[in-house]
């Protein structure tokens, strides 16, 4: 391999041309940003999906970087009740802090811009409480850009040296706040990932804050997921590592046709993860092809019983349920065992009231009964952005 150098190059919005594939992408997404979202699925089901997404999505960022923790165990560990904060592994931990970061973001994104503050905030949140490099994946100066020159494995890039990270950095942040077009935002969002690897401003994890970035400035630009749906940026990358990792490297020539090509394969990816996942907010689809088979999954391998499994799908069916619902499945019996089922599934967590202190039931899928059926349905119908 030939010896890394740096070649810098001006950061600008550089404009496909009408007729190119990228345009279309554009077009196409800006259809998918303003589209409104009717979905049928119950809210309190839509918001497991999505915490669902954030767990995987967490995942999937983290083998990027050479996690190896597979769906199966990481899930595992949020099952186990007496699993600790002192017995998990750095692996684990990893994991947790980008969940965390993407739950940061969600909560403060409409209020503050994304500028130095927010970014350094980010990184604090994904390295904490992990052991520095070489032997792990934390930064001996959290939210600090770094103060020394590096080097990225296996690539012909060389980052500039760190006392040119501030400069650089605040005009990453001046050409993403800057008041453009909103037909460029998804384009300034592509450009911007590329530009924050190229800086590499952090000592470590900086690939998994600029994911992090990147989910930020989508959300920031309309594809709001507060109002039904779920983004996965992250799955864009993970799916094919070394699609991700070539595709970056290209695009540091700086040449403009490099550039365009990289948005397009952001932007591709996007589009399809978009429209993908967007048919969870279906509740036909999903009552069809992810949540009964996953009920009955847990049935064929007793791990619920045929009475819980009747009432869970009546539950799904109906989306809520009450007691009346159920009185078919308990004819000769005593009404209060109705009640007393009812308790059960609660105390299992596999159902949750609708509203605080209300007599009507939603599914709930986030326990030990049925979150593995879940993600083997959403696996078997290609939801799931990496593979075990």
């Amino acid at each position: 391999m030939s010896q890394a150098s740096f070649k810098p190059y001006d950061l600008k919005l550089i404009e496909p041309s009408f007729g190119s594939n990228l345009t279309d992408l554009i077009i196409e997404l800006e259809h998918l940003r303003k589209k409104t979202l009717g979905g049928s699925t119950h809210p309190q089901v839509f918001f497991q999906l999505k915490h669902l997404f954030h767990t995987l999505e967490s995942i999937g960022s983290a083998r990027i970087e050479g996690n190896n923790t597979t769906i199966a165990e990481y899930i595992e560990t949020k099952l186990d009740s007496g699993d600790t904060e002192k017995n998990k592994s750095h692996s684990i931990i990893e994991i947790q802090n980008i969940e965390k970061a993407m739950e940061f973001i969600e909560s403060t994104i409409q209020d503050y811009p994304i500028n130095k503050s927010f970014v350094s905030e980010l990184h604090k949140i994904i390295v904490k409480d992990l052991p520095s490099p070489p032997n792990g994946e934390g930064d001996l100066t959290p939210g600090s850009y770094r103060n020394k020159n590096i080097k990225i494995s296996n690539s012909l890039h060389l980052p500039p040296d760190s006392f040119l990270v501030d400069t650089y950095m605040d005009d990453l942040f001046s050409f993403i706040n800057s008041e453009d077009s909103f037909k460029y935002d998804l384009l300034k969002s592509a450009i911007a990932h590329h530009r924050f690897v190229w800086i590499h401003p952090f000592g470590n994890g900086n690939g998994r804050t600029v994911r992090l970035f990147t989910y930020a400035m989508l959300i920031k630009n309309g594809f709001n997921v507060n109002v039904g749906r779920i983004i996965n940026p992250t799955a864009v990358f993970c799916s094919n590592r070394n699609g991700y990792y070539d595709n970056l490297s290209k695009a540091d020539s700086g040449s403009d046709n490099d550039v365009l090509e990289w948005c397009e394969y952001v932007l591709k990816g996007l589009k399809e993860e978009i429209e993908k996942i967007d048919k969870l907010t279906d509740y036909e689809y999903l009552k069809k092809e992810i949540l009964i088979p996953s009920i009955n999954f847990s049935l064929e391998r007793q791990i619920i019983t045929e009475i819980e499994s009747k009432i869970l799908k009546e539950t799904i069916e109906k989306q809520v349920v009450q007691n009346l619902d159920l009185e078919k499945f308990f004819k000769g019996k005593a009404k209060s065992e109705i009640s007393r089922q009812i308790k059960k599934l609660i105390d299992k967590k596999m159902l949750i009231p609708e509203r605080d202190s209300a007599r009507k039931y939603v599914l709930r899928f986030d326990n030990n009964y049925l979150l593995r059926g879940i993600i083997k349905m959403l696996d078997e119908k290609g939801f799931l952005p990496i593979r075990d």
